[in-house]
């Protein structure tokens, strides 16, 4: 009898699931698509109703011969390819290749690449669901669209290789926007009052917050009504020294807090970012690997988790049984709430296609799992696998108690003036619930937060306090925060932009064309990422918008329900779309000329005035003469900015002076005899290498993802490498010659030693020992 032919892409998805199926079906990898869309031309024919032209990827010939050959002799055909928009289309391209062989089709989903989950699948095979294919495929026209007509725009104004997107211009918006909000803010002075009260019965000393003035409560975050300088603070401490105080009233609340839902793509992302400190490419990557299969012993090669791309928070019955029966046994009934926990659509616009991400078993514990993964598999399989137990757990309740302290005087012939109020509060949790699997340690703190203090055991209302010590306290308000690749990734979830498959993606994208850098895990907007966002905002507004690209993630929705065809999204965005593109091409070299800058600056070889123009290297001083002259310099005080850095440097071949140039690799110094001599060497911290003790420390940039690390200078010959930044700081603790700097959101800035991690914090030029 024939075999049943599987058609998955990658192979050791394709390993795992022979295992489940046996002799009778042959299971086999794509390795990915087999056709794409040619990088030479924009492939989108738009007299014939914008149908895509693809082409079969160079080496992918063999692949597909094979297929072929084995869906002529094969009983069936199941195309296994991944249960969403991309894996459609992956299939499709497959089956239109081997339908002249074996019209025997069927497409079939594995939420999980286990026994029961492939067993599942090919028991309940489906057909090829065109309109998800042309979903993908109007995707795919729009980004094309928008890429290969918006990109050699810029290409033309600024310089040849940038690039634009539909998504990805929209992120780099929201980006360039928190960068103008953040410039135009203006900080806001206000201050705190802050006392120290005996209770004279308990003889107990707590601290409490000044909250308001004759019943008008302060806020505490910049706004009206305040404490708007020190003056009023000083004013206020003088009243409250003569004045009396009493407990007015004591509440006592018990608290609920809800366990988190399980993880959709967006909300995986984010929490490995913050806990993990994974990139969100990394993330996905290392799901994926979960996902298809890894080899843990006795069982095999098995699937460890569910299908990593969803939006959706829905969890089968089957999983939440097992998560329930795991839960009373390990951690007793006093844990497990009185009906299942059901988690409800986030926003109108999920597709609800597959279950949220969760374990394939919740009794494969990460602790039984460590010795068969690696150490970040580990981490993000322990992080899914708490999420995931946490969400079907009880409550976690905390008794709270906030204690109110009014101010009176002996003697106010019956008048209420200059009555104060202050307040402490206080919290102790009775019982963890969730929280003790999945401990909130990241959370972000409250406004309210600074009101917390230890209250005495047994206080009453109407007992009096001494007024022990009083203290104030300046603040200043904050600008909104730039965004992190977590935060990032959750605003476009949020706005609707983009689908689960493509955050990573995006994030990447623009961090890799230069238009933001990564520091300190922060976005931060480049001026080339500021100036082609400038352009885009002013000439295709109507396009790169968040309105809009929602707008399209809900039409690409409509035509996989079958609600609007391909072509009417398609024309309604390219006719008008295609009218503004060939008005603002007949004017690029006034836009061209509107980003040049005039200088009083001299032309020192012909004597013309320098212009600032932009170049791959960013903007720099070129000669209004040019082309006749040439002359070309970096900018007025970026050179002195980094020419410190040459200092006593001298060429190694010829004794000059050493001088900072740029490269699109960045700053290097070069030999001021240039082009005589063309001797360059790198610019480093001015740290000897602590492994080889000869080169010295350097900063690099992954050429991919252009993250900053640090190496020797004597590469590949030292492989010392460290992700923190390098100090020459001696460590107290067991001698090291250097110190690692470190930043974490509760602990600020601190160097950590990279042999024995004993942590020192950064406070202003001293540092203080965190372990003292």
């Amino acid at each position: 009898m024939a075999k049943s032919l599987v058609i998955v892409e990658s192979p050791s998805k394709a390993k795992t699931i022979n295992k489940y199926l046996g002799k009778n079906y042959k299971v086999i990898a794509s390795v990915g698509h087999i056709k794409n869309l040619p990088k030479s031309k924009i492939s989108v024919d738009f007299e014939n109703g914008y149908e895509l032209t693809y082409e079969t990827i160079p080496g992918k010939e063999k692949v597909i011969e094979e297929l072929k050959e084995l869906a002529a002799g094969s009983d069936k055909i199941f195309i296994a390819t991944d249960p969403d928009r991309e894996g459609e289309a992956i299939a499709f391209d497959i089956a239109e290749e081997v339908k002249g062989k074996n019209k025997n089709i069927l497409r079939v989903l594995f939420n999980e690449i286990t026994k029961k989950g492939v067993e599942e699948g090919i028991n309940n095979p489906l057909h090829i669901d065109e309109k998800l294919v042309s979903s993908q495929q109007a995707r795919r026209a729009l980004d094309r669209i928008v890429g290969y007509k918006v990109s050699p725009f810029l290409w033309k104004v600024i310089y040849y290789g940038l690039s634009a997107g539909r998504v990805q211009s929209v992120a780099l918006r929201l980006i360039c926007d928190r960068e103008e909000e953040i410039r135009r803010f203006i900080p806001t002075e206000y201050w705190s009052v802050l006392a120290n009260f005996r209770d004279r019965d308990k003889n107990k000393i707590f601290e409490s917050k000044l909250i308001s003035k004759n019943d008008t409560s302060f806020k505490f975050n910049g706004e009206d009504p305040r404490i708007q300088n020190e003056k009023e603070a000083d004013d206020i401490l003088k009243d409250l020294g003569e004045k009396l105080f009493k407990v007015s009233d004591i509440i006592r609340k018990e608290v609920k807090r809800n366990p988190y839902p399980p993880f959709t793509t967006s909300s995986l992302q984010q929490d490995a970012s913050v806990r993990l400190r994974f990139a969100p490419k990394k993330t996905m990557m290392l799901a994926q690997k979960l996902y298809e299969g890894i080899d843990i012993g006795e069982e095999g090669l098995t699937g460890l988790i569910t299908y990593m791309r969803t939006d959706s928070t829905r969890l089968s019955d089957d999983a939440v049984s097992e998560a329930r029966g795991f839960i009373k046994e390990k951690y007793g009934k006093e844990y497990l709430p009185s009906e299942t926990r059901v988690f409800s659509k986030k926003k109108e616009n999920t597709q609800d296609a597959h279950e949220a991400i969760r374990p394939t078993s919740v009794w494969r514990t990460p602790e039984s799992l460590k010795k068969d993964l690696t150490p970040d598999l580990y981490r993000l399989y322990e992080l899914i696998w708490r999420r995931f137990l946490a969400c079907q757990m009880q409550n976690s309740v905390s008794d709270q108690i906030t204690l109110l302290i009014d101010s009176f005087s002996e003697s106010t012939n019956g008048k209420r003036l200059n009555t104060y109020q202050f307040r402490t509060t206080d919290s102790t949790i009775k019982f963890k619930g969730f929280l003790v699997i999945y401990d909130d340690v990241f959370e972000e703190e409250d406004e309210d937060t600074e009101d917390k203090f230890a209250i005495p055991e047994e206080i009453e209302v109407g007992d009096l306090l001494d007024l022990e010590e009083m203290f104030k306290k300046q603040h200043f308000t904050n600008p909104p925060p730039r965004y992190t690749e977590s935060s990032l990734i959750k605003q476009l979830d949020n706005l609707g932009i983009g689908r689960p498959s493509t955050y990573a993606l995006i994030v990447s994208t623009i961090i890799n064309r230069t238009y933001c850098d990564l520091r300190e895990r922060k976005l931060y907007a480049t001026e080339l990422g500021e100036t082609v966002n400038r352009l885009l905002a002013s000439h295709f507004s109507d396009v790169i918008n968040v309105k809009f690209t929602a707008q399209m993630e809900e039409e690409l929705d409509k035509i996989a329900e079958g609600e609007l065809s391909y072509e009417k999204v398609l024309s309604d965005f390219y006719l008008p779309f295609n009218l503004d593109l060939e008005f603002l091409n007949k004017s690029t070299k006034e836009i061209k000329e509107s980003l040049i800058e005039k200088t009083d600056i001299d032309c020192d070889k012909c004597g013309k005035k320098m212009i600032i123009k932009w170049g791959r290297n960013g903007r720099f001083l070129s000669c209004s003469n040019y082309p006749k002259c040439k002359n070309a310099k970096p900018l007025p005080g970026e050179q002195e900015e980094h020419q410190e850095l040459a200092e006593g440097k001298f060429c190694s071949l010829c004794e000059a002076p050493m001088v900072v140039k740029s490269s699109k690799y960045g700053k290097f110094l070069g030999c001021s005899r240039y082009p005589e001599c063309k001797n360059i060497q790198p610019i480093t911290l001015g740290i000897k290498c602590p492994k080889c003790k000869e080169g010295e420390i350097l900063a690099r940039k992954a050429l991919k993802s252009k993250k900053v690390f640090y190496g020797c200078t004597r590469y590949p010959d030292c492989d010392f490498i460290s992700n923190s930044k390098p100090r020459e700081t001696k460590c107290d603790m067991c001698g090291s010659s250097y110190m690692l700097e470190k930043y974490s959101k509760k602990k600020g800035e601190y160097l950590e030693c990279p042999e024995c991690k004993h942590k020192v914090e950064l406070e202003s030029k001293d540092a203080v020992d965190l372990h003292s």
